[in-house]
């Protein structure tokens, strides 16, 4: 399970380095792929299999079924971590989520989020008010 909040820099190269808590459960592999809100999505391999496995259940008959499988798949970049924790970010997937040097990397469960600092915190922002103020079971059972 991935958590917390990290802020590390994407070197010249378009390298990230993973936070040290990450490291352990990427260092067998990783699939970094375009999220929604304009943030990429860091899954361990085996996630991403998982993942990939549900997809393939879905009906191809439905077009928003086919859109989003293409956008989430048609950039998706399978990385190993350097000995340093580093990964390549691919340029076509650090110009969708506007990253250029500051980075925010979240923990969100079963995958890691990173973001442009900024829009990191222009979404926190927009969102916590609404969080902290929700009335209603988003997720049935949870709390």
């Amino acid at each position: 399970m991935f958590l917390g909040t990290h802020y590390p820099r994407l070197d010249d190269k378009g390298r990230l380095i993973l936070p040290a808590k990450f490291r352990k459960g990427l260092e067998g592999g990783l699939v970094v792929t375009r999220g929604q809100e304009r943030c990429l999505y860091v899954f361990a391999m085996a996630e991403f299999e998982r993942i990939t496995t549900a997809m393939s259940d879905t009906p191809v008959t439905s077009r928003a079924v086919r859109d989003f499988q293409r956008v989430f798949l048609s950039a998706a970049s399978d990385e190993i971590p350097d000995k340093q924790g580093r990964v390549t970010i691919p340029s076509v997937l650090r110009d969708y989520a506007g990253l250029a040097r500051e980075c925010t990397v979240i923990g969100a469960g079963s995958r890691v989020e990173v973001w442009d600092t900024t829009a990191w915190t222009d979404y926190l922002a927009q969102t916590e008010d609404a969080f902290s103020e929700q009335s209603e079971e988003v997720i049935p059972g949870l709390i």
